[in-house]
Order: C-alpha cells, then structure tokens, then sequence
C-alpha cells in the first residue's frame, strides 16, 4: 500500500496525482533494506531478526488466519493459516516475499526523486512561484496516509514495509521543506507538519522496539484514526467539485463521528467487535485514500480525456511495479487490507492509465502488450507458488482463505 496521495482541495476536479511516492504506495526509498531485517516468517512479538527465528521454523502449528476486517490485529507468525511444517520452499517463498516487498523501494524512489530535483532546480534559480503549482494539502493528506500505514506495519513488524513507508514519509517531507522554503507553504503549516512527522516517526520507532509506554501508542493511533477519517470523505467529495458544491461538510461530519467512536472505544462503551472495528479504522482509511488515486485519476480522464497524454506512462509503469512486488508478501502473510491496496494500486492506477494511454494512442503497442504480459503473468505466478507452498490444490483457496479467514 507506496505511492503519495496528492489530491488538491481547490474548486476544481483534482488534476490527478502528481507526486508519487508510496505505499499503497499503495505504499511508497533507497536500495532494498538489508537481508538481515526480516528474511523469514517470524512472530510479530518477536524482532524479527534471523536469530530468533529457528526455533519457530522447527515447529508444526496451525493459526488461525483472520478474517478481512481484523487484517489490522497482529497474529502469531504473521497471518499463518496452514501448518507451519518449516519446509524448505516454504521458507523459500517466505524469504522471496520478504525480498520482493523490500525491491518495492526502488520504483517508489524512482517516481518521487524527479519532483524532488525539479524544486531544487527551481528554488537554486529563484523560481519560487513554480512551486506553488504542488498541492500541499493534497500531500498532508497522503503524509497522514503513510504514517497511518507505517504504524500498522510497525505493528506487524514488516521490516521491508516499514522502511517503505518511512522513506515514503521522508521523500515527502523533502517535498514539504522545499515548499515552505519557497514561500508556497505557509510557515505555521510547515511547523506543524514537522511535528507530526517528527512524532510519528518517533513513536513508531519506539513502538517497533517495544520502548513506548501503551498509553501514548494509544494516543498516536487515535489521533491517525481522527485525521484518517476525516480527510476520505472530504477527498472524495473533492474530486467531483463543481459537479457537487464545495464544501468541507463531508470531512467535518467525519471528524465529529471519528471524535465520538474514539472516546466512546476509550471509554469501554463499545461491544468488543465493536472497539476492533475502531481500532483498524486507521489502517482501513489509509488504505482507501490510496485506492481513490486511480478513481480520481479515471474521473479527470474521463473529464479531461485530451490531458491523458500528459501522463507519464514511466510513472505509471513505475507504479505499477512498485505495488506488484508488494502481492506477493501481502497474499503469502494472509493481510487482505494490503493485499486489497497493493493489487488496486496496481491494476487500477498503474495498469488502468497506461490502458488509458493506449486507448489513446499515447503510448506503443509493444509497450502496452508488455506491460499486460509483465503484471498478469507476475499476478499469476504469485497466486501459483501460493498454493504451492501452502499444499494446497488451487489458488482460490488461497483467497477464500485471504478474505475470510480460516
């Protein structure tokens, strides 16, 4: 779930996003973390590192896989849900996943590092004004989407993730002090976003390690949870202004229900399904404000179908591979909220504007059919080794088993 959410807030149908980083990404990045941080299925309440993990490869447990809506609760060896025999290709395709998730950086890096060096250009000849053209509101809105997302791996304790993300919220602080120093971002606004970051990346640092008292965790996820819920709906009215009428309705509606089920959750007032409902809001919000990209994107070409060709159909690809890697691992560890973010991102915003821009005759027919070949052929591959390392006889077993627990 790499890629940043840049959607503008202004009264027109958002451009499309213009800034990517994460996740989705759906997550959003140097060279490929190091080997060492998590080659292998572990427990959440572990470290992680190689050294603790033998013992647990030498045993055969069966967990409970969870259902779609507790992919945010953390589970004994991930999301485990078949016998954990400690086989080899089991520990192979563990391992692989890892890897995969960590390359993810790459593209990640490639699709922000252009916008990066562009406002440094701009800023060294004193072009100033060029900068006012990136949506800073846009942007917080996808910083709280990466944080939202960098404690819920924190959580899970995805090493390859964690760095994903964090480099994510990193690239787009860059973004964020480039502006500020360009006058294009309001000073207190800048102050304030270097706090939140700044906290963040703390917390969940501290929280990784298990250094953090639970009370102030608790505070963290709250308030990702209010901001979370309160910037989607607001986003996705935006997208459809001035179709609709401006307005901040939906977003403050949002914030008032967010507030209510936050201290009602605090206050032990809600039914135990209840509270976890609430407790996974964060990640599940983080999560769909990536998935908006490619609608809001969708929306302005089909508005807009002249600008398709101002895409950048590198870019696309770029996000295309980037959350790709990401299905593999989200599939293996049983998430379905990462592996729902990871394969919409890719199919729906990577793949679904570089279809656009063959529909439009922007891009080759040899670079269309390659793209295709490449992401169906690398989806189906990681359905197959699965169910292969799972023993199990097809891939839909695999998904009933993502989706619903087993």
């Amino acid at each position: 779930m790499a890629k940043s959410l840049v959607v503008s807030f202004g009264s027109q149908a958002p451009v499309g996003p213009q800034h990517p980083s994460l996740s989705p990404n759906y997550c959003h990045a140097l060279p490929p973390p190091k080997p060492f941080l998590s080659s292998t299925l572990q427990s959440p309440l572990s470290l992680k590192y190689d050294s603790f993990t033998p013992l647990l490869h030498r045993r055969n447990i069966r967990f409970p896989a969870p259902s779609a809506l507790e992919s945010d609760v953390p589970h004994p060896l991930h999301e485990g849900s078949v016998k954990y025999g400690g086989s080899k290709s089991f520990e192979q395709w563990d391992s692989l996943t890892a890897k995969f998730s960590g390359a993810s950086n790459i593209p990640f890096l490639l699709l922000q590092m252009p916008q990066i060096i562009l406002n440094a250009r701009n800023l060294l000849a004193g072009n100033k004004t060029a900068l006012l053209a990136v949506p800073w509101l846009g942007m917080f809105t996808g910083l709280l989407g990466n944080l939202s997302l960098l404690s819920y791996f924190t959580k899970k304790k995805e090493n390859e993730v964690i760095v994903v993300q964090t480099l994510g919220v990193l690239s787009q602080y860059v973004v964020f002090a480039q502006l500020a120093l360009a006058e294009a971002m309001p000073l207190p606004y800048f102050v304030v976003t270097s706090v939140v970051v700044a906290a963040g990346l703390i917390l969940n640092f501290m929280n990784y390690f298990e250094w953090l008292n639970s009370g102030l965790w608790r505070l963290w996820e709250d308030f990702i949870t209010i901001g979370g819920l309160s910037a989607l709906p607001q986003i996705m009215w935006s997208t459809f202004v001035p179709y609709i009428p401006n307005s901040i309705l939906p977003g403050a509606i949002a914030f008032v229900i967010a507030v209510a089920a936050v201290i009602m959750a605090r206050l032990g007032k809600l039914s135990e399904k209840g509270a976890k409902f609430v407790g996974a809001i964060s990640g599940w919000t983080a999560t769909l404000l990536f998935m908006w990209m490619p609608v809001s994107q969708m929306w302005t070409n089909f508005l807009n179908p002249d600008n398709i060709k101002g895409l950048s159909a590198f870019s696309m690809l770029l996000a295309m591979m980037g959350n790709g890697l990401m299905i593999p691992r989200a599939l293996f560890i049983r998430d379905f909220m990462w592996f729902l973010g990871s394969s919409w991102a890719s199919l729906f915003y990577g793949y679904g504007n570089i279809l656009c821009l063959y529909c439009f005759k922007a891009i080759s027919k040899e670079f269309f059919f390659a793209a295709s070949t490449g992401l169906f052929l690398w989806i189906g591959m990681a359905l197959w080794r699965d169910t292969v390392v799972y023993g199990y006889g097809s891939p839909l077993t695999s998904l009933k088993e993502l989706v619903f627990g087993s």
